[in-house]
């Protein structure tokens, strides 16, 4: 005896369509410059305790940029990654302070204040700073990665869905 060969329903299209999804948002990867394992640390974690020599990815937002005279180094704010790396802003959590160095010159009017940057590299010790009145122990990151995320732009999403009855108005 021939079966019939069975439709999909309108159910079952839904949970394909939603699987689909969930596979593709397990898709979701870093770009190659920040692939790889680093340390669980923290730009605070850091400035607590010694983990000079530790291989680490942090970013965050840049606060400033100084050109010094072979090499440049970023003063940032540090935020947790998402999961492709890039500094994640839901929250006013911040991971602390952190300063990251690599040879070369990178022009202060690109990397400018509030930009997101996600570095790799290695701690390679600390830098005392003031902040106000305020001393702060910034960890200082030897940067092999200066990853320039770009602009997030802020769209607006209306929704204009038209009324279930003819008699819609301004009430």
């Amino acid at each position: 005896m021939k079966s019939k060969p069975r439709r999909m329903t309108r159910v079952g299209r839904a949970v394909l369509a939603a699987a689909a999804v969930t596979v593709m948002a397990g898709c979701v990867t870093q770009p190659a410059p920040l692939q790889g394992e680093y340390a669980a640390i923290t730009p605070r974690m850091a400035a607590e305790s010694d983990v000079a020599g530790s291989t680490v990815r942090w970013g965050g937002r840049v606060i400033q940029v100084e050109p010094r005279e072979n090499r440049t180094c970023f003063e940032m704010l540090s935020t947790d990654l998402s999961d492709n790396a890039r500094p994640y802003w839901a929250s006013d959590n911040t991971g602390g302070r952190f300063i990251a160095c690599r040879n070369g010159f990178y022009d202060p009017a690109l990397f400018e204040q509030g930009r997101e940057v996600t570095f790799t590299g290695r701690v390679s010790g600390y830098e005392n700073r003031r902040i106000g009145g305020y001393d702060y122990r910034f960890p200082t990151v030897e940067a092999d990665v200066v990853y320039l995320w770009p602009v997030r732009e802020q769209v607006d999403v209306i929704n204009n869905y038209a009324a279930p009855w003819p008699w819609w108005g301004w009430w």
